[in-house]
Parts: C-alpha cells; sequence; structure tokens
C-alpha cells in the first residue's frame, strides 16, 4: 500500500488570505456584506422573539382550553 506523504502542499501555502490592492471596490462590497449581515442578524433575532411569543400564547390557550375542560 503506498505512503502519503504528510508534508503541505504548495497549494495550501498559496490559499493564505492576502489584502486585496486598495481601490477594487471590495473593501465597499464587504463593508456592505457586513452592514447586511449584521441586519439579518438582528431580524433572525426579531422572528425568534416572536416565535417564542407566538408559542407562548398558544401555551396560554391550550391551558386555558384544559381549566374549562376539567372544570
Amino acid at each position: 500500500m503506498p505512503e502519503r506523504s504528510t508534508a503541505r502542499s504548495k497549494r495550501g501555502d498559496a490559499t493564505t488570505a492576502r489584502k486585496p490592492p486598495a481601490g477594487t471596490g471590495l473593501e465597499e462590497e464587504n463593508a456592505r456584506l457586513r452592514a447586511e449581515l449584521a441586519a439579518a442578524h438582528a431580524r433572525i433575532a426579531e422572528l425568534e422573539l416572536k416565535n417564542t411569543e407566538i408559542i407562548n400564547r398558544i401555551d396560554w390557550v391550550i391551558d386555558s382550553l384544559h381549566s374549562l375542560i376539567d372544570e
């Protein structure tokens, strides 16, 4: 069975992050995408809160119905 080489390939070294040259518009796009991501996180948090409130209301209604039935 052939042995695998444990040495790193040159390709792994080439994929290291490099800062793009200034003026390419990538900084603006990066800032825009970060702002969109922050807005999406805020929207997700808002929807999760609404989901929790809805579940609590449904639970309350079910409990109220059970109390009517048990009487």
